[in-house]
């Protein structure tokens, strides 16, 4: 039973191919990405394929059972119709299953900025649902590393802000993110469901209250407008090359945690088989990943 990763050249995707590396024999991976030199992965097959290619696709997908679809990233371009491509593939190469990663939220996420961003996502879920293949939709919770990223590098100034105010959200790592998928891809007892994939429920304080104990940071938490949230952000340059639509997107998120969208239930451990590790520890295993923004700040103290 061979199973293909696509995207696998991004970061979700090389976690999950490393997963799959501790669970099942190299010769039965296969890597799919538009450039498979990117692949920093030994010992496993790699192929070509592009979701803006059908052809390109259903030739890469040859031979595969079971197949991880990496999202492909917020952009200008049309996802539904990249997706579409990549399940179409699926169907024409004979894919049993297929695994597609979406985003958390409940119906409360529309009267936020970033239901233009979910929705497309909602509408490849349906047309996964209506293809007569195999499916599971593991929807994933926001990445702990990234707002973990701006906490500690708040802590240069002290304060760190946002406009969730008291809302709550799970958090989850890339890791444990590739923990679940992995095991989805290899059992097939969650077959025909949706999944949250999330870790525990915080509010924005108590994730800095979390950072501060385990960074030995001294960050306080203050809520502002949507407005300086923007503005915020924009300071960014990651995020200011993308542009503010961007930022009014990654707003939209916050505006989600802010009245209860992100507020699910996790099937973490359905997908996993175990409990979903704790903040504080999730923190802990990313101590060596954000070494060099702690000396940083170390320094800057």
């Amino acid at each position: 039973m061979k199973i293909a990763v696509s995207a696998a050249s991004s970061q979700l995707g090389h976690a999950v191919l490393h997963e799959l590396l501790s669970l099942a024999d190299a010769g039965n991976i296969v890597a799919i990405a538009r450039t498979p030199a990117k692949v920093d992965m030994p010992g496993i097959e790699k192929r070509a394929g592009d979701y803006t290619s059908l052809e390109s696709m259903a030739e890469a997908l040859s031979g595969i059972d079971t197949l991880v679809i990496i999202s492909a990233p917020v952009g200008d371009w049309d996802r539904v119709a990249m997706h579409r491509n990549v399940i179409r593939a699926a169907e024409r190469a004979g894919v049993r299953k297929v695994i597609f990663t979406s985003v958390v939220g409940n119906a409360k996420v529309q009267e936020t900025w970033f239901w233009n961003t979910q929705q497309p996502s909602r509408q490849v879920e349906d047309e996964l649902r209506a293809s007569g293949l195999q499916w599971v939709v593991a929807r994933n919770g926001l990445y702990l590393e990234k707002d973990l990223r701006h906490i500690i590098l708040a802590s240069k100034a002290g304060v760190y802000r946002n406009i969730a105010g008291d809302g709550v959200c799970g958090y989850i790592t890339i890791g444990e993110l590739a923990c679940a998928l992995a095991r989805l891809a290899l059992d097939d007892r969650n077959n025909g469901k949706v999944l949250n994939l999330v870790g525990e429920d915080l509010t924005q304080a108590r994730l800095v209250a979390l950072a501060n104990e385990v960074y030995g940071l001294n960050v306080c938490y203050e809520t502002i407008t949507d407005e300086e949230n923007i503005a915020a952000l924009m300071k960014d340059e990651k995020i200011a090359k993308r542009g503010v639509e961007v930022a009014k997107m990654l707003t939209g998120c916050f505006q989600c945690v802010r009245i209860g969208a992100f507020d699910v239930p996790s099937g973490f451990e359905q997908a996993a088989g175990r409990p979903v590790k704790s903040t504080r520890e999730m923190m802990e295993g990313l101590r060596e990943q954000f070494a060099a923004e702690l000396s940083s700040v170390a320094d800057h103290a």
